[in-house]
C-alpha cells in the first residue's frame, strides 16, 4: 500500500497555494487587517490550538469572526439542550457546533439541528454525515501502525492486520493505555463492536506482552518509534504524521482488517434568518482545501472527508478500512469492558 510522504504532502501544499493564490501563514497570533463584518458563536471540543488557528484564518479572508467556546463533550450536548427553545423564531445563543460525531450524533436526535445541505457536503460519503443533513463531519483522524525504518530493513514480513500484530514475535510495541485517551479507548470499543470481545481480546493479550510501555498521551508512542525505542506503535495518524514532518524515520502501516477513527464534524443551530448563510459559509469553507492547508501549514494533519479536495486526493491512505462506528455503548457498558481489559490482559 502505498505511504504518506513529504513528497506527496508538498506537492499538494504548492498546488494548493498555485491555484489559490494563497500566503502560508506561520504564525496563528499574525494580526488581522480590517474590521470583522459578521460574528459567529461556535462550541467546539476542539483543542484550542486547533480552534485559535482557524478562527485567525477565517476572519482575515473573510472578515467573519468566530468565537470559539471551548468545552468538554459533555458540556456541549448540555449546553445546545440549555439554549434550545420550543420557539423556532427564538434566536439561539450558539450559531454552529463543531465536535466529535459521538456528539452530533446524540444533538441530532434530540433535533437540535438546523438541516444544511449544499453542493459541498453533498459530495461527503454518507458513513461521515447525517442522513437528514443534520451534521456532517469534515475530517477524521484512523489510527495506523506507526513502524520504525530500521526496524522495517531487518523483516520482510510486516504485521499489516492486528492479527500479525498480536502474534508476530520478537517486536517491540508502544501504544497509549486503553484509559489514557479518547482515541484509545475508541479503539477498543470500535474493535469489539466489529470484531466480538472474545477476538478483541485475544488480539489484545496477543500484543500485551510485546508492550514496552503503556503511554498517557497520544504522542508517545509515535516518538518512541521514531526515536529507535520500540519497533512499531499503535497510533493515531495526525500525530504521526506531525513527526514524519519533522524528519522522523517513520512509515505508516494502514492495518487492513480495518482501524477505528475520530471523526470531527460540524451543525449548524442558529435559526437566524440574517446568521445562518453565515454559518453555512464557514460550514463550507471547512470542508475546502483552504481550511486543510492552513492546518497543515501549522501542524494538524486530519484525512479530509471531502472527496472533491486535493488534500483527499493526495492522502496515500484513503481507502484504508475504517471500522464500522454505529453500535453504540454505554457508560457502563464501557467501563466493564475497560475492567475486564485491566483484570484479564495488563495485570496478566
Amino acid at each position: 500500500m502505498r505511504r504518506y510522504t513529504l513528497l506527496a504532502l508538498t506537492a499538494f501544499m504548492l498546488a494548493v497555494a498555485a491555484v489559490a493564490g494563497m500566503t502560508f501563514p506561520v504564525d496563528a497570533d499574525k494580526k488581522i487587517s480590517g474590521v470583522p463584518t459578521a460574528q459567529l458563536t461556535a462550541y467546539t471540543t476542539l483543542p484550542a490550538e486547533t480552534a485559535s488557528i482557524l478562527s485567525e484564518v477565517y476572519e482575515r479572508e473573510n472578515h467573519v469572526r468566530i468565537n470559539f467556546v471551548p468545552m468538554n463533550a459533555r458540556e456541549v450536548l448540555q449546553k445546545i439542550q440549555d439554549d434550545a427553545v420550543s420557539d423556532p423564531t427564538v434566536v439561539r445563543t450558539v450559531d454552529i457546533v463543531i465536535a466529535d460525531s459521538q456528539v452530533l450524533r446524540e444533538a441530532a436526535e434530540l433535533n437540535l439541528f438546523v438541516p444544511y445541505s449544499s453542493e459541498v457536503n453533498d459530495a461527503v460519503r454518507e458513513v461521515f454525515k447525517d442522513a437528514q443533513d443534520r451534521w456532517v463531519g469534515v475530517w477524521y483522524d484512523p489510527i495506523v501502525f506507526c513502524a520504525n525504518r530500521d526496524f522495517m530493513r531487518t523483516t520482510v514480513d510486516l504485521p499489516n492486520t492486528w492479527d500479525k500484530l498480536a502474534k508476530t514475535g520478537k517486536i517491540r510495541v508502544g501504544i497509549t493505555d486503553f484509559l489514557a485517551a479518547e482515541a484509545s479507548t475508541n479503539l477498543m470499543m470500535q474493535m469489539i463492536a466489529n470484531f466480538g470481545d472474545a477476538r478483541t481480546y485475544e488480539i489484545l493479550s496477543g500484543i500485551h506482552p510485546k508492550v514496552v510501555q503503556y503511554a498517557k498521551f497520544l504522542s508517545n508512542p509515535v516518538r518512541q518509534a521514531g526515536m529507535g525505542e520500540v519497533d512499531i506503535s499503535v497510533a493515531v495518524a495526525s500525530e504521526t504524521l506531525r513527526y514524519m514532518q519533522d524528519g522522523y524515520p517513520l512509515k505508516i502501516i494502514y492495518p487492513a482488517d480495518g482501524t477505528s477513527y475520530l471523526l470531527t464534524g460540524f451543525a449548524i443551530t442558529t435559526t437566524d434568518a440574517a446568521k445562518n448563510p453565515v454559518a453555512a459559509k464557514f460550514a463550507d469553507w471547512l470542508l475546502s482545501d483552504e481550511a486543510q492547508l492552513y492546518l497543515q501549514t501549522n501542524g494538524f494533519y486530519f484525512v479530509p472527508t471531502n472527496p472533491q479536495t486535493l488534500a483527499y486526493k493526495s492522502f496515500a491512505g484513503k481507502n484504508l478500512v475504517l471500522l464500522n462506528d454505529r453500535q453504540k455503548f454505554s457508560d457502563e457498558q464501557k467501563r466493564a469492558f475497560l475492567d475486564r481489559w485491566i483484570n484479564d490482559v495488563r495485570l496478566k
